[in-house]
């Protein structure tokens, strides 16, 4: 095979990943400025109401925004949590709910699933409310 056959493809398939890393850096900042809309509007406030309706049922649970994220926190131990934040290390961004709940023996269970269809642009406070839901069954059964 020629060197400038050679040469021309892979020129070709540097001007592909350009393009290509163009465009994902395109859709994860259109992703995180609807994120950040989703979060001031639906994801922020449903948080909140649902830490107040479990401290009125005895649960105690502290709401932290570091930027970027909403996390409501056990207050008895630290390890137990629920978080939504924008993933946007593959090819779609998309919102996902981390949990980690501490168990017995110290181990710490850890996972992490997408918060409704995932796309922050069409995210609804059900998709919030109903992801907290069910995540927070393990927390209050203690």
């Amino acid at each position: 095979m020629e060197i400038a056959d050679v040469r021309k493809r892979v020129r070709e398939a540097i001007e592909r990943a350009r393009q290509h890393a163009d465009r994902r850096r395109e859709r994860n900042d259109d992703a995180r400025r609807a994120f950040e809309k989703f979060l001031d509007s639906a994801a922020v406030p449903i948080v909140r109401q649902v830490a107040s309706v479990l401290r009125a049922e005895g649960h105690l649970f502290t709401i932290f925004t570091p930027a970027g994220s909403v996390r409501m926190m056990s207050d008895r131990q630290s390890t137990d949590f629920v978080e939504i934040t924008l993933d946007t290390s593959g090819y779609t961004p998309r919102v996902i709910g981390h949990t980690s709940r501490g168990g017995r023996g110290g181990n710490i269970v850890e996972y992490e699933q997408t918060v409704g269809n995932g796309d922050p642009a069409t995210l609804t406070e059900e998709d919030v409310v109903a992801f907290l839901v069910r995540e927070v069954e393990p927390f209050v059964e203690k």
